[in-house]
């Protein structure tokens, strides 16, 4: 939430998540500019990214339990994007919303929409071979959300550790993600199921090809 972490934590995630946002604008424009039909996609993806994160549970103190939605965007357009709209969608949610902040926008970035797609990506590309693209999309958003929260709890465990040194910010990290994985194990594996079903609307409307979401860039 707002002001929650302290000042120098904020500034370093913010730091953090600058440079690969920066990449996904650059991508974003380029991505609608040489395919204008992708725009709607884009927009249709970041709208499920907003709405299934704005379904938050209250969890940890200062944070909260909810989809994320970034394993669609993952799917669709690879992680470099995903880093630019989560960033749309998470500043428009601490505005409008009263969720997360601006003083945490670096570190709900660099969560959602850096480290969790990041890693959800990696493993869309090491499954995609073997499964159908609805298998592989279900596998990606439950690793995507999953990541997302571990990295949380790291950003968390780092700030406010439960001793001193490496040892208590490890303590703390681990005592902030058994608290998460309460929700969040059941909330993951949920969004894979939607995901996987939005992926799958959007090949029987063939708005999508399966052939290019092969392999995302």
């Amino acid at each position: 939430m707002e002001g929650f972490l302290p000042p120098v934590w904020a500034i370093l995630w913010t730091v953090v998540a600058l440079p690969f946002v920066a990449y996904g604008a650059r991508r974003t424009l380029s991505t609608i500019r040489t395919d204008t039909r992708t725009k709607a996609l884009v927009a249709v993806a970041a709208a499920f990214v907003f709405v299934l994160s704005a379904l938050k549970l209250p969890s940890v103190a200062g944070s909260s339990s909810h989809p994320t939605g970034t394993g669609v965007l993952v799917v669709l357009f690879g992680p470099a994007i995903t880093a630019f709209v989560s960033t749309i969608v998470l500043l428009y949610q601490s505005v409008l919303l009263a969720h997360g902040g601006l003083t945490t926008l670096g570190a709900n970035v660099t969560s959602m929409g850096v480290v969790g797609p990041f890693v959800g990506w990696t493993a869309y590309r090491l499954v995609r071979s073997r499964l159908t693209l609805q298998q592989s999309t279900f596998v990606a958003a439950v690793v995507t959300d999953w990541a997302t929260y571990l990295t949380t709890s790291v950003q968390l465990g780092a700030a406010f550790p439960a001793g001193e040194g490496v040892s208590g910010a490890l303590a703390s990290t681990l005592d902030f993600a058994a608290v998460f994985a309460l929700t969040q194990l059941p909330i993951g594996i949920l969004e894979g199921f939607l995901a996987a079903a939005m992926v799958g609307y959007l090949l029987r409307i063939d708005t999508i090809s399966d052939r290019r979401l092969g392999v995302p860039s």
